[in-house]
């Protein structure tokens, strides 16, 4: 079986004890050697401040290769610019463009006026700065704003044609979905990397409030399954046989990377990756 690439997605802690959640994360996935590491922004830029601090300690304190999420809401272009130009000065040179989720109580992104009115032309900015790799979203099945997936992938191809050089999905259960929209997106001419984004299951209600926003089928196996493994006591070891039958799955149609959205819940994304063939090869040095 081929080892793949792999990387994690944190978010930034909002408390004392959310900080030492993220450093133990940061110190269990660490060693696995990630190819890059991403912060997240919240809803309504809600974190700005906080993805900033953690991107750049982590940075600085572990020498990981560590992606900012940058998005469109709640800011002026001069603002977002000076973000990025920060990031550029801590030698920060990953990013994550997104429009960004609408702030909680609304119901649609609405571009700040003197913002930037979408990824596209976010990703062209960043782009003209000439210092980030930058990656961006997509959707493996329809995003719940758009009419239809072939407009999901025409957009895609438009944030890489604007220099984003590869994309991240949202996640998804089964690995079919995964293959049908890569081809279809080598079919209208998107010849970037799309790396599979895997949500491991830590709270069985979460994920699926997330499916539910994001427009992710759950497989009515997947539903059995979790009802009977409540009753049973036995969530986490299902959690993680799926997680791995599906890395598995899409290993064997010829991925190479893998995203991991870790929710700063390490244990489950350690275990996948270990029956990957994933093992420990670097020790932080850094860390307080």
């Amino acid at each position: 079986m081929t080892i793949p690439t792999v990387s994690f997605e944190f978010f930034p802690p909002k408390s004392l004890e959310g900080s030492f959640r993220l450093w133990d994360c940061v110190n269990t996935l660490a060693p696995l050697d990630p190819n890059f590491v991403s912060v997240t922004y919240g809803a309504g830029g809600t974190t700005r401040q906080l993805t900033h601090e953690a991107v750049t300690t982590l940075h600085k304190a572990t020498g990981l290769n560590v992606a900012a999420h940058l998005t469109c809401v709640n800011a002026t272009k001069a603002e977002t610019l000076e973000i990025a130009q920060s990031y550029i000065d801590a030698g920060v040179s990953e990013v994550v463009a997104l429009r960004g989720d609408a702030p909680k109580g609304s119901h649609a992104f609405v571009a700040h006026p003197q913002g930037f009115d979408s990824s596209v032309a976010l990703i062209e900015a960043l782009a003209s700065l000439d210092a980030f790799n930058i990656r961006v979203g997509a959707y493996p099945e329809k995003h719940p704003e758009a009419t239809d997936q072939a407009a999901d992938i025409a957009y895609l191809k438009r944030k890489i044609d604007a220099g984003a050089t590869s994309a991240i999905t949202q996640f998804f259960f089964e690995a079919e979905t995964f293959f049908r929209f890569r081809d279809a997106c080598i079919k209208e001419g998107i010849d970037a990397p799309i790396i599979p984004g895997i949500l491991p299951i830590e709270n069985w209600g979460g994920t699926q409030r997330f499916a539910q926003q994001c427009g992710t089928h759950i497989p009515q196996v997947v539903q059995d399954a979790f009802e009977n493994a409540m009753r049973d006591g036995t969530t986490e070891l299902l959690a993680t046989a799926i997680a791995t039958e599906l890395c598995d799955d899409l290993l064997q149609g010829g991925v190479e990377q893998l995203h991991f959205y870790t929710l700063n819940r390490p244990e489950l994304t350690r275990d996948v990756c270990h029956a990957l063939g994933v093992t420990p090869k670097v020790r932080l040095q850094n860390v307080a």
